[in-house]
């Protein structure tokens, strides 16, 4: 394990009261070294298995990232994305074009009691995973990298860094999430 962080609590709003209620929510973060058995399974580390949603139980989705990783969604987190790309109109060729690329090879995976899946070959071939692999938890999802493209997508020069977080986050207060 490289780092981890763990929870989270958003607020919801009640549309009857001025009430804001507090809930747990799973949030998954981390980096985590793992091993690819020779098999082609990953075990997901034991914090990130923890913090996946109740609601999801032992099925996530897998799909190709947009960089060369696989990026592993919660299903109940999924189901809000599928929805979205889903929804688009059907009969605009851009729209089509988005979707089959999007939809493409994903993959509905049950977790077994160790939080192991197998990897299919075609996703691991599309990563460049063999027997090493960098898991790395981004709140709603998980990435899986090869270790050494992952270092290449990382901002190496902490000033740079620091630019990109007061651009994203250092000029407006923080605000409750609107639900």
């Amino acid at each position: 394990m490289v780092a981890d962080i763990c929870c989270f609590v958003t607020f919801v709003y009640s549309e009857n009261s001025t009430d804001i209620t507090a809930i747990s929510m799973n949030f998954l973060s981390g980096e985590y070294e793992c091993k690819i058995d020779p098999k082609g399974r990953l075990v997901l580390p034991a914090k990130i298995k923890s913090n996946l949603p109740e609601a999801s139980g032992n099925h996530v989705v897998l799909t190709r990232g947009f960089e060369p990783c696989l990026v592993l969604y919660p299903k109940s987190e999924w189901k809000t994305i599928y929805d979205k790309v889903a929804g688009l109109n059907e009969f605009n060729e851009e729209y089509r074009q988005f979707q089959r690329n999007f939809f493409r090879g994903n993959t509905e995976i049950e977790l077994d009691g160790t939080g192991r899946f197998i990897v299919p070959r075609t996703m691991a071939r599309f990563a460049d995973l063999e027997k090493e692999a960098i898991v790395v938890g981004l709140g709603n999802r998980v990435e899986i990298w090869n270790p050494d493209r992952y270092e290449d997508f990382l901002i190496k020069d902490q000033q740079s860094f620091s630019q990109l977080a007061e651009k994203f986050l250092g000029d407006k207060p923080a605000e409750a999430p609107m639900l």
